[in-house]
C-alpha cells in the first residue's frame, strides 16, 4: 500500500509543472500585435476574457468567442469570425 502511494505521489509531482505551465498567459510577441477573439482552435488560445477559461491553451471549443490569440496588428478584422472584442 505504501509503495502505491509513493508511486502516485511521484507521478503527480512529475506532472505538476506541466499542469501549471498551461495556466500562464502567453507573453506578448516581438511584433506589433492585437488580440483577436473567436478564431482559436481547441487548446491553442493565448488567453481568454474573464470567466471563460484560465489562460493559454485551455480553450474547450473551436472559435470560442471569448478566447483570443495574438495576430499581427490590422489582421484581426480581415479574418472570418475574428473580432477585437469578446462576444
Amino acid at each position: 500500500m505504501k509503495r502505491r502511494i509513493f508511486i502516485a505521489t511521484a507521478f503527480a509531482s512529475a506532472l505538476a509543472p506541466v499542469a501549471l505551465s498551461a495556466q500562464k498567459p502567453v507573453p506578448p510577441p516581438s511584433f506589433k500585435a492585437e488580440k483577436c477573439y473567436g478564431i482559436s482552435k481547441v487548446g491553442k488560445n493565448d488567453c481568454a476574457s474573464t470567466g471563460n477559461n484560465s489562460c493559454g491553451g485551455t480553450s474547450k471549443v473551436n472559435g470560442d468567442p471569448k478566447a483570443w490569440i495574438y495576430v499581427p496588428q490590422g489582421y484581426c478584422e480581415r479574418i472570418v469570425g475574428g473580432s477585437k472584442t469578446p462576444k
